[in-house]
């Protein structure tokens, strides 16, 4: 017998589901789901890939290169749930939480700041076991230093506002609420997440830093029931990394 689809206010949707349906709403059971996270995870993998070697054959410059690497991937990781959840579900402002009160901004702020403690805590006990730790975006931020203010200027937004938006919207947004979806438990889901967030960076010196980070980033959008709110903490944890870009101390990004 086939399985009925689940409904659109499944256990841990977002606040935005149940918001429209207190409205009236009609909505759309959510068709998207694992499988689409998978798609979102290969896909800009093989883009970041394709995109490295491309602009790299083509004699792009450092500064191409590395912001449109950095940048490439972000199509599928963004895109693909804004995508799927228009043709199969309600969109991503509904189905994914996109939406922000003051009272969600000062939960993500609160977090922020707390995933920031966590974050400069972690890099402390990393650094007794790798003394020359070091990050991508860190290195490529010195990469960038030749290439002038404008290129450092255009990476450093693109790690404090470009990062936590694509980002959150991928794994606190779809692979969150995907798993929750499947009747994973919100504790197991934050876990599974923030791991997964932690191996894509494919950074394992920072493991310890970005894991933390990203358990934080799952409770706010548990607790907040916005993925928006994931974003302003994730945006929050990687203002001051954004800024250490121009004065070279350790980078704390996520």
């Amino acid at each position: 017998m086939p399985r009925e689809p689940a409904l659109p206010d499944y256990p841990g949707c977002p606040v935005t589901v149940t918001e429209a349906l207190a409205r009236g709403e009609v909505l759309r059971s959510p068709r998207w789901g694992l499988w689409d996270v998978l798609i979102g995870l290969v896909g800009s993998t093989v883009v970041a890939v394709v995109a490295a070697v491309g602009l790299f054959l083509m004699g792009a410059s450092v500064a191409v290169q590395i912001i449109g690497g950095m940048t490439a991937p972000w199509l599928i990781l963004a895109g693909w749930p804004i995508l799927i959840t228009r043709l199969r579900g309600n969109g991503a402002r509904i189905d994914l939480g996109l939406r922000l009160t003051w009272r969600d901004t000062g939960w993500a702020v609160l977090g922020g700041v707390a995933a920031l403690v966590l974050a400069v805590t972690a890099v402390t006990i990393t650094e007794l076991f790798v003394p020359d730790l070091s990050s991508a975006a860190g290195d490529a931020g010195e990469s960038l230093e030749e290439s002038g203010f404008i290129a450092m200027a255009v990476f450093a937004l693109l790690v404090m506002v470009g990062a936590p938006v694509v980002e959150e919207l991928f794994f606190r947004g779809l692979m969150f609420s995907a798993l929750r979806k499947r009747g994973l438990g919100a504790v197991l889901t934050i876990v599974v997440t923030a791991v997964t967030f932690a191996l894509f960076h494919l950074e394992p010196a920072r493991i310890l830093i970005l894991l933390p980070t990203g358990l934080v980033l799952g409770w706010v959008r548990w607790r907040t029931g916005s993925t928006a709110a994931a974003m302003v903490a994730h945006g929050t944890v990687n203002v001051p990394a954004a800024l250490a870009l121009f004065v070279g101390v350790p980078d704390m990004s996520a």
